[in-house]
């Protein structure tokens, strides 16, 4: 079915048994989003809240909650959507068959945004920003977020909606010194599309007017997300994956999405910034609070029963891990087309997506080699550093496939794999001082850390250990050794106190370990506060050690040098300890958790769902 609106989509979900209405009052203030964090974690439907406290609007989540929902959602349009973007990406097959690409270019051709005189039905009323629902996700954000925001800007060079960029920018609408219903937060770096624009008008010393749509149909919010290619823009892929163009419409100066259920304008000031923040963010811990630019709010629209859409960020998995599937089921393999010689790249979701990357690319340079070894590998791993999103990761772990098939999505048998064949002397490859992701805050600054990889190719090195090798048992002060996986072993000790004294305790316990003996059988050993913890589940091994650790400091070795300036040892120690300079966890509130149960409890609209 093709969504004019939000309200095509919501009876389109109910009639096929996709959506509940929550019926009961719910507050905004950490409830709706603690219901939401249950109904997700058990699989379950999307949900209208009817009756949002403190709020006329009613409010929608888990829409994307799960594959069989996003593909429900575009089953009319997202074959055609994959065509156009395969093409997109080898124009090639266009020019080798050009008649079976026809529908395909007909279709972009009818997804081009259209321009109407009138800008209803969105703009019919208008209202404050304090008569939004006001979501406020977790115990110590700063205020009410914006979690599904479609942020619109022109460049001011060449204005004109094909020349503009859509993204998904966090916007804190409450909360720190922001005067309500005058100004509100717009959390985004400088190299986005938006900073792009915003440089311009800084330039020009103007201010940059800003339009940010919230619901319409579901097309149009995952559009403000895609990695698109070059040359298609947000607004013609919103069209097509919508099977509808998108309609819009200028008053005031700004540009309004016409099918949206609200719109907010308004103008960033050169220079004008406010502090924004903290926020539970995808990480599984908080984001500080950052200055950040300030818009000051023209006006705010919403279409007449209009519907709030919005999602919780959290430790992983959550409903943007849905997004992320989607989204490469519709890119597909953009990114072998993007960096030659790659043939599979996994952020890992577990770890909160940016931090850790697995790859696998060729190595077509050992037939002239004596010794198989990464090579091709290297420069692969370069290109996948300065790409897009990808350019964020801290820990790359890249090899190529010889006589066996590999896939990063099975990611013991990937890390086996590579353990098995890792040179600790020769194949780790540290980048130091540089940037990190602006949300991670194990490095030793905002956006600056260091990042490492691990190449490795060729015949095993090593049988890993199954169990925990007798020698890392009974040390003391490193306690409770437990196995995470073949060759993985996680040791608990005393807390962090400061990179100096870590330096100092590293020295005795490498020193320590090489007396033990050859423990090749294990090559990494995580420290960390509690190992019971990080070895209870891959997924808990994969959060706490690649977020809590910046490559440069946190990593240690038994027998490390140097040699020719390349680092090197026997055995990997990585510190995955929480630092004080870090950000707190995302820790929900035990007295919502329990108001919530209601909703969950015999008669509640929520008794069905098994939590």
């Amino acid at each position: 079915m093709k969504y004019r609106n939000m309200e095509d989509c919501i009876n389109d979900l109910e009639q096929h048994g996709h959506l509940i209405r929550v019926k009961e009052e719910v507050d905004p203030d950490l409830e709706m989003a603690a219901i939401h964090m249950k109904v997700f974690e058990a699989q379950g439907p999307a949900l209208l809240f009817e009756q949002v406290k403190g709020s006329k609007f009613r409010a929608l989540s888990n829409l994307f909650g799960n594959m069989e929902r996003s593909k429900f959602l575009f089953r009319e349009t997202l074959e055609g959507v994959q065509r156009v973007m395969e093409v997109r990406g080898d124009p090639m097959k266009a020019l080798k068959r050009p008649f079976a690409h026809m529908g395909t270019a007909l279709a972009a051709w009818q997804a081009l945004p259209k321009q109407k005189s009138i800008s209803l039905p969105v703009s019919a009323q208008e209202i404050q920003i304090s008569d939004l629902p006001l979501i406020k996700h977790w115990p110590m954000d700063g205020g009410a977020f914006v979690t599904l925001p479609q942020v619109y800007s022109e460049d001011p060079d060449k204005p004109g909606i094909m020349n503009s960029n859509l993204g998904m920018y966090r916007v804190q609408l409450s909360g720190n010194e922001y005067e309500m219903n005058k100004e509100i937060g717009l959390h985004y770096q400088i190299h986005r599309g938006i900073g792009v624009h915003q440089a311009k008008a800084v330039k020009k010393g103007e201010p940059l007017k800003v339009s940010i749509f919230i619901g319409g149909p579901p097309a149009h919010t995952l559009s403000a997300v895609m990695p698109l290619p070059e040359g298609l823009s947000e607004m013609t892929f919103a069209g097509l994956l919508a099977g509808r163009r998108f309609r819009y419409s200028y008053k005031d100066g700004y540009c309004i999405s016409n099918d949206a259920d609200f719109v907010i304008t308004g103008d960033i000031y050169p220079g004008e910034t406010k502090p924004e923040g903290p926020f539970g963010d995808h990480l599984g811990y908080y984001s500080l609070t950052h200055e950040f630019p300030l818009m000051r709010v023209h006006k705010v629209y919403a279409k007449p029963n209009a519907i709030w859409p919005f999602t919780v960020v959290g430790r992983p998995p959550q409903e943007d891990t849905a997004f992320g599937d989607l989204i490469h089921e519709i890119t597909g393999d953009a990114i072998k087309q993007e960096i030659p010689g790659v043939k599979e790249v996994h952020a890992v979701d577990a770890a909160g997506v940016h931090p850790l990357l697995f790859a696998i690319g060729s190595e077509r340079y050992t037939p002239y080699q004596v010794v198989k070894q990464p090579t091709e590998l290297l420069t692969i791993a370069n290109r996948i550093l300065g790409t897009g999103q990808l350019s964020l990761a801290k820990y790359l772990f890249i090899t190529a496939e010889d006589q066996q098939p590999l896939s990063t999505h099975r990611e013991v048998e990937f890390l086996t794999y590579i353990l098995e064949r890792l040179n600790l002397k020769r194949d780790i490859h540290f980048y130091t001082n540089t940037t990190m992701d602006t949300l991670d805050y194990s490095g030793t600054g905002l956006n600056s850390g260091s990042k490492v990889v691990f190449a490795a190719y060729g015949d095993p090195v090593r049988e890993l250990c199954k169990e925990v090798p007798e020698t890392l048992k009974g040390i003391r002060g490193y306690e409770n050794p437990q196995l995470v996986m073949p060759g993985i072993v996680s040791i608990q000790t005393s807390p962090f106190i400061s990179y100096e004294d870590t330096v100092k305790e590293m020295d005795a316990f490498t020193t320590l370990l090489k007396e033990k003996g050859d423990m090749s059988s294990c090559p990494m050993i995580i420290l960390c506060d509690d190992s019971t913890f990080i070895s209870d589940n891959l997924s808990n091994f994969l959060w706490a050690t690649f977020t809590r650790s910046n490559p440069s400091h946190d990593m240690y070795g038994v027998n490390s040098g140097y040699e020719n300036k390349h680092w090197g040892c026997d055995q990997i120690i990585i510190d995955a300890r929480v630092k004080p300079h870090q950000a707190p966890p995302l820790i929900a509130d035990p007295a919502v958790e329990k108001r919530i149960e209601r909703l969950f409890a015999k008669g509640g609209s929520l008794a069905s769902i098994k939590i």
